[in-house]
């Protein structure tokens, strides 16, 4: 039986193949939900949520609400014991990968591709900026400082003066770029 556990490394590495240029995140605070991984591309951002053989479909309605408010294309990552049923637990427009092991070897399939989620908000995915990310789109795009506003007043004044396209590609960049390291102690 996969766990949870076994499936992360290798749906990394599956979507690193499948993506190219990728950068990937581990539990993403969304709303009221934690998304397992996040998919950074140049100009898109998807959600993926794991249920192993060992999960169930309890918080399932709940999340699958928190990731369309943010992820441009969600993907649901199962295993096998959940493969026949999923789809009834998830929107439409979700993709389905299968994960299973076969010969001691993990194997991804895709069950069913994601379509665009048109309910994502670029409003809610700016949140997930941090504030001197939000300054360096400011900077790189010639505008105001706002050092002494809130995230949210820095947001709106970005979807203000940024066109919808230049925006959601800096945000990418950002997300790209991000340094875990400026918390390192020296």
């Amino acid at each position: 039986m996969l766990y949870d556990k076994d499936i992360r490394e290798p749906l990394c590495f599956y979507l690193e193949d499948r993506f190219g240029r990728i950068r990937i995140f581990d539990e993403i605070t969304i709303k009221k939900s934690r998304a397992d991984l996040v998919a950074v591309l140049p100009n898109t951002l998807i959600g993926i949520e794991i249920k192993s053989n060992a999960d169930t479909y309890a918080r399932l309605k709940g999340q699958t609400r928190d990731y369309n408010k943010f992820f441009d294309y969600n993907y649901i990552a199962v295993g096998l014991r959940h493969e026949k049923h999923v789809s009834e637990h998830i929107p439409a427009s979700w993709g389905i990968l299968c994960i299973y092991e076969n010969n001691r070897k993990i194997v991804i399939e895709e069950k069913r591709p994601a379509l665009q989620n048109t309910k994502a908000s670029l409003s809610n995915q700016l949140s997930l900026l941090w504030k001197r990310e939000l300054y360096d789109i400011l900077d790189r795009n010639h505008l105001p400082k706002y050092r002494q506003k809130s995230r949210q007043f820095i947001c709106t004044k970005l979807m203000e003066k940024l066109s919808e396209d230049v925006l959601k590609k800096e945000f990418c960049h950002q997300l790209f770029e991000r340094d875990y390291t400026i918390f390192e102690e020296a």
